[in-house]
Parts: structure tokens; sequence; C-alpha cells
């Protein structure tokens, strides 16, 4: 009979944290779990060294096999914004679980993508060649494609070379991104991986109410929060799209705080004229953002008072 985890933390500084609720579920449920408490402590802004390398593992492993069954190593190449961090986390993982066979297919597979030229990346991540479909790669052609193509990756000069090289190379990684599913059925990494998650050592297992706390105390001792709050709220403010960015300038010219971007409405009349007004509410009030050929401004749409304007730069300029 499998012992119970351990409820109190080891000697190790970040324990892997799970609930008990998810320890009575399946191997899903387990794997679920440990994704829903990095993101969460993601989101409080804890570092990578702030978690547990094993959660983390643990974490990306689930991660790469979303993708992959999304949409192939294409998918994961795709969504993985630093690939180059991002991969020693499988490939321990993978390692850590016990799933030989999928890490020596993830092995194979960054090993023949970083062999493409800059054409064949182009070719396969836009659909690839069309020679096979993903899981249904044919043994005759693939046969072929073996016995016409023998070292023709490896001795590729990367400056694209003839159509035939640039197809030949998608299709060995179409092939093993056929292999996928295959390996899957004798190898589960769900399984795997919620079988490695429940045998960590320094496991640490909270009721669903303590796991609030427990990441809580953590980021109270961070000595830098302020920074990284700050650093992660204008991260937040580039990624948001324009409309929402020039909202948040007109309300701090305003000095007010916003609340709330409502809707945008195509059919607002202004001066005569139908144009699009975003609904957008702040501590102090519902308001309306406007743009016309040289400014955008924040409009009272009750006594038409414009708030504040921001003039757009010309390009070039």
């Amino acid at each position: 009979m499998t012992n119970a985890p351990s409820t109190t933390q080891s000697a190790g500084r970040y324990p892997t944290v799970l609930t008990a609720e998810s320890l009575s579920g399946g191997n899903e449920d387990v794997v679920d779990a440990n994704v829903a408490v990095v993101n969460a402590m993601f989101e409080e802004l804890l570092d990578e060294d702030e978690i547990s390398p094993a959660a983390l593992r643990s974490y990306y492993v689930d991660f790469y096999l979303s993708q992959a069954l999304a949409g192939g190593f294409a998918q994961y190449v795709f969504t993985a914004p630093e690939r180059e961090e991002i991969d020693p986390y499988v490939r321990e993982g993978l390692a850590g679980m016990g799933a030989a066979a999928h890490l020596d297919l993830f092995n194979r597979t960054v090993a023949a993508f970083g062999a493409l030229t800059d054409t064949d990346v182009d070719t396969y991540l836009d659909g690839g060649s069309g020679w096979a479909a993903v899981g249904d790669i044919e043994e005759d052609a693939t046969d072929d494609a073996d016995a016409d193509d023998a070292g023709t990756v490896e001795g590729d000069t990367g400056d694209g070379g003839a159509e035939g090289t640039v197809s030949d190379a998608v299709r060995r990684i179409e092939e093993l991104d056929g292999e996928f599913e295959s390996v899957l059925e004798t190898e589960d990494i769900v399984a795997l991986n919620a079988a490695w998650l429940r045998g960590q050592a320094d496991l640490l297992v909270l009721a669903d109410g303590d796991l609030d706390a427990h990441i809580a105390g953590r980021v109270s001792r961070i000595s830098d929060l302020a920074e990284r709050q700050a650093a992660a709220a204008e991260q937040a403010f580039e990624d948001a799209p324009e409309f929402e960015q020039i909202i948040r300038e007109l309300c701090d010219i305003a000095g007010q705080t916003l609340e709330r971007i409502t809707m945008g409405d195509p059919n607002y009349e202004h001066n005569g004229e139908s144009t699009l007004a975003w609904h957008f509410t702040t501590d102090q009030g519902e308001f309306l953002m406007l743009e016309d050929d040289d400014e955008a401004f924040m409009l009272d749409p009750r006594s038409k008072e414009i708030l504040a304007a921001v003039e757009f730069e010309e390009a070039g300029s």
C-alpha cells in the first residue's frame, strides 16, 4: 500500500504543493492541480526560482503534451515564448517521471527542428508540406523519404537549398510528429506525471482553503515585490490592445483610476455623426473614449465635456 504523502515541509526551501482534494482524484486531477498551483504562483509574481523545480518540470511537461496533441511540435514552438528556458524543464520532467520514449522523441524532434533552414521552418510552421497528415504517415512514403534523404538535414548549408531538400527536411519532422500519439499509447505521460508528483519527497499537501494563504505567505517574503508589480503593470500595459492603452493614458491625464472597459459602441452619435466610442468606468463614474484623425479624447457623456486628450504621433516622427 502506498504511504500517504507528508503534510509537513521537508528541508527543501520550496516544496511541491498539491491539495488533498486533488490527491484523492485521478491522474488528470493531480496534474491539473499542479498546473493551477503554479499558475497561481506566477500570477502572484513568484519567479521560477521561487517555485518547486519538480512542480515546474511537471507543469511544462503538461504544457508540451497539450500543445503536441493540439498541433504537433509546431504548436509547441508557436506557443512556447522562451524555448531555450522551457525545453530543459520538459527534458528534466520527462526524465524524472520515467517517460524515456517521449524524451527520446522530444530530443530527436528538437534536433530535427534545429536543423531546418529558415524556408523549412516557415513551411513547417505554416502547416507543413501537405505530404502526410500527422499520425497518418504512410509506411512506403516514409521508407522512400528515408532512403532518398539520408544525411540531407545534417548536410544542409542553411541557404534553403533545392526545393526537394526543403521538402525532405520538413517531411522528416512531420514523421516525428506522426510518432507522438503511437508513443503516447505505450507511455501515458499524464499517468507518469501524476505518479511522479505524488512521490515527491518534499510534497506539501494542503486543504483547498489553505492554498491562498500559503502562496500569500511566500509573496510576503519577496523583497522587491513593488518593483515586480510595477514591471508587471508596465508589461500588461504594453500587451494591452491599443484602445485600452489610450483609455489608460487618458485616465492618467484626468487623474482617475480605470476600473473597467465596458463595451465598444460603433454607432455612437457625436457631432451629428456615427463614430466608435469605448465605454469605460473609473473611480469617478462612466466615460467615453472617442478618436478623430489627430487625437483621442475622454468625454463625459452627460455634460459632453472633454476631460483629457492625447494627440497621435505622426508616422516616422
